[in-house]
Formats: structure tokens, sequence, C-alpha cells
């Protein structure tokens, strides 16, 4: 039972967070929403940048077996990105059917809100941002060992800045509420980050 109150919290948390904000989301908010009582809250987490922090590890733990297959080295280099182009357009996809409007990347919304109030905030969204940018590199390091992308390409900067960009085009799509940029543009522009030639991708 106490394994099922913590989890409810959790869950009850990453559904509030992303839909929302976390300064819109308060404790009282997440027990009345999870039917737990307050004590139960603070009896698993401190503060609410704990179970904010825990939301995190949750959510990146449900979607890392998908970067696992998507990424995985029996995929083409080039494969790898496309995977991680439907995987991003499906999970708005769903988010917005559930919540009624785009939510964009909930690592970074909730990264950019608390960086500079919660050490443990940024702490965690840094953690999350490098663990994912090593699929990145894995990809581009196998990319240039088949000859598909130029010998000196600066392996983490390119990862560094396809990261960027993605993170980019789903803020837009959240600030506009539309996912037709995303869906127009993203792939595109991943590509040409990447520097891959159209011939190789298309």
């Amino acid at each position: 039972m106490t394994r099922d109150t913590r989890q409810i919290l959790i869950e009850t948390a990453v559904d509030l967070i992303w839909q929302s904000s976390y300064g819109a989301v308060s404790v009282d908010g997440i027990c009345r929403a999870a039917g737990v009582n307050k004590g139960s809250f603070y009896h698993f987490f401190p503060s609410k940048a704990d179970l904010a922090v825990a939301a995190m590890e949750e959510h990146f733990a449900q979607f890392r077996p998908e970067l696992d297959a998507a990424f995985s080295p029996a995929v083409p280099p080039l494969k790898r990105f496309e995977n991680l182009t439907e995987m991003i357009l499906l999970h708005q996809q769903d988010a917005l059917e559930k919540y009624g409007h785009v939510c964009g990347c909930p690592f970074a919304s909730l990264g950019c809100e608390m960086a500079g109030q919660e050490e443990a905030i940024r702490a965690k969204t840094d953690e999350i941002f490098s663990t994912h940018a090593r699929y990145s590199e894995d990809a581009l390091r196998d990319a240039v060992a088949l000859g598909l992308l130029p010998s000196d390409t600066d392996i983490t900067a390119t990862a560094g800045e396809l990261c960027g960009y993605v993170l980019g085009q789903m803020t837009m799509a959240r600030i506009q509420n539309n996912l037709d940029g995303l869906r127009r543009d993203l792939r595109a522009g991943m590509f040409r980050v990447i520097g891959a030639k159209q011939e190789e991708w298309a």
C-alpha cells in the first residue's frame, strides 16, 4: 500500500505538471487529484520539488525503453533520428488528445520554469538531457563511421545543437498550441542540423 500511494502521487504529478505548470500546481491540488491526504504526501516527499524530481524520473523511465528501441545499434544511424521524430510526434499527439492542448517537452517546461529557483529540478533536467544526448552522440558516431557524415563532425556539439533545435520546435508548438509546424519542420530540420545530405535520409 505504501508503494501504491507514492506511485499514485508521482503519476498525478506527472499529469498535472505536464498539462499545466509547476507553479500552477499546489500540494493541496496534487493531494486532491490523487485522493491522498496531505500527511501521506509529506511522508513520502519533503517538498513539492522532491515530488517533481521523482515525477521527472518516472516519466523518463517510461520513455526510455522507446529510446532504446529507436536508437538500437541494429537500426541504421540516420533511421534512428527518423524514429525519434516519429516518437516525438506520437507523444505530442497523445498529450494533445489527453489534455486538450499541446504540452511540449515536460522536462524543458519544468526546467525553464524552475531552474533558477530549485537546484534539484535544474540538476535533474540537465541529467535527463545529458542522457538523451548520448543516444544522439552514438548515432552520429556510427553515421561518421559509415561515411554518412564528414569525418570531422563534432559529435558532442552536433548532438547539443540537435537537442536545442528539437526543444525549440516543441516549445514553439506549445506556445502556438498547434502541432502543424512540428509535423512539417521537425524531421527536415533535424537532418539539416545533423548535416546529412537529403538523398541519404529522404
